[in-house]
């Protein structure tokens, strides 16, 4: 359920040129010459975000989501009002990135997640994105642009976030080259603003962490992290673009004189930081190469492991097929603290995986019990379930998975072949259809889409096909 990168750069572009057309030509008024309303800026942001999931990889483990969401959710409320409700997702990739789209969209990476070392430190960058998008310093740069013309705004913006997203070198010199190729000097003169851009979310990002709870060393904190892994240098594999912004340094003394200057309660504030330290475990164990995640954990296995941290050497060994030693790391974890859901749910998922059902469906139904939110074991308890031919309740629990990651291509498969073992031949085709469609498998998706056409007899399953097909038009207009 967390997807790979599942298209090349230059696809990447080409989607997200497509993905501005129809709203170029629906919008030409307002881009060359009127404001634009903030209405125009949520279709933006909710068709950048359709372009994004289907070619980023998402995470869809609800554990990590949850965590980011409520993070997010703290920063928004100490920015309350905001013109747009936020909508955060997570992005399987190394790179220590974040970036807001127009309409309140954020994405957190999961390299970044994993080199925070306080909670505070993730919220100062996402405060950061959070002020970027208050402000709607995209759509002023996009409304500045109205003296170049239509093409170049497009291919300004696709060629900042193309660089943003991808963050690698190839992707970061096309980025650049797309957005300084597209108007020369107005182009260039357009990107100097971002230097007022970012001074300003500096500093009303700084004021959402405080009001958040946070304690606002967390930002300047994260900004010397960054310039240790040099994501602001102009001759690292960031986007060259980065190179007209305040430099790292300035930044960073900005922020320290302006906390100096509050009251000194407010950077004796602690973190909880339970869930973060859990949430780099998972993240480090699945998503860094499993190598380097087992050597991690073993240099620290002379002072002593958590529980979960057994259990994320368990997930390593599993990739690396060493099956007698990840059993063994999972019993450890078990054995020291089985009543923690996470570790149940993990070691369920691996008993699963090695054909032990039974002591699979114990953990995995422990697991979810404790955590009802808990997409990846539902996930896996639906999936034993409906091998032992259980398909009410193996339904009942992937539908539930569905409601919490709408969008993940593997969550319809599975729920599609579950109710068409169990007879339900209309359902089984529209999830499969579903399938095709988060998959960008649109001829997947148009076969299974006509299957439970014929098939649908009731009001309700016309409304279903009438929902699916509009849906595969959207997402066909991407792969043009």
């Amino acid at each position: 359920m967390i997807r790979s990168l599942i298209a090349t750069l230059p696809a990447f572009f080409a989607a997200l040129l497509l993905t501005f057309t129809p709203l170029s030509e629906a919008h030409a008024n307002s881009l060359l010459g009127d404001k634009l309303t903030l209405r125009d800026e949520n279709k933006m942001g909710r068709e950048f975000d359709q372009v994004i999931r289907s070619q980023m990889g998402m995470v869809g483990d609800t554990y990590i989501t949850d965590f980011v969401t409520d993070v997010v959710k703290r920063i928004e409320d100490g920015k309350r009002p905001m013109p747009f409700k936020i909508k955060s997702a997570v992005i399987a990739n190394p790179l220590m990135n974040a970036f807001a789209i127009p309409g309140g969209f954020i994405y957190i990476f999961t390299g970044l997640i994993q080199e925070v070392t306080s909670e505070c430190q993730l919220a100062g960058v996402i405060s950061h994105e959070l002020a970027h998008v208050s402000q709607r310093h995209v759509v002023q740069r996009i409304e500045k642009q109205k003296k170049i013309g239509l093409l170049s705004t497009v291919g300004v913006l696709t060629g900042l976030l193309l660089g943003i997203a991808s963050g690698s070198g190839d992707g970061a010199a096309v980025g650049t080259a797309l957005a300084l190729g597209s108007s020369g000097a107005a182009t260039q003169a357009m990107l100097n603003y971002s230097r007022d851009d970012e001074n300003e979310a500096d500093h009303v990002g700084l004021n959402a962490l405080v009001k958040a709870g946070y304690n606002p060393q967390g930002m300047p904190q994260m900004f010397e992290i960054m310039r240790k892994n040099k994501w602001f240098d102009s001759g690292s594999q960031m986007p060259a673009y980065l190179s007209t912004h305040p430099g790292t340094a300035d930044r960073i003394t900005y922020l320290n004189d302006r906390i100096a200057r509050m009251p000194k309660e407010f950077s004796q504030r602690t973190d909880d930081n339970t869930r973060l330290h859990r949430v780099q475990v998972l993240v480090r164990a699945k998503m860094s190469p499993a190598n380097t995640a087992l050597a991690y954990w073993d240099d620290k296995k002379a002072n002593g492991l958590t529980p979960m941290e057994h259990a994320g050497r368990g997930i390593a060994l599993t990739r690396l097929k060493k099956m007698d030693e990840a059993e063994k790391a999972y019993e450890i974890a078990l054995e020291q603290d089985g009543n923690d859901p996470l570790i149940s749910r993990e070691a369920g998922i691996f008993y699963f995986k090695t054909g032990r059902a039974e002591k699979a469906f114990t953990l995995l139904q422990k697991a979810t019990i404790q955590n009802s939110r808990d997409a990846i074991g539902l996930f896996y308890l639906a999936r034993l379930q409906s091998e032992a031919k259980q398909y009410r309740q193996a339904i009942a629990n992937m539908q539930k998975v569905e409601k919490l990651v709408p969008e993940d291509w593997e969550v319809h498969h599975h729920l599609g072949m579950i109710l068409g073992e169990s007879g339900d031949t209309f359902g089984g085709n529209l999830h499969l259809a579903y399938a095709g469609v988060y998959s960008m498998n649109l001829r997947k998706a148009t076969l299974h889409a006509q299957k439970a056409k014929a098939l649908a007899k009731t009001d309700a399953q016309q409304e279903e096909i009438k929902k699916l097909d509009a849906l595969i038009k959207e997402r066909a207009k991407l792969k043009k």
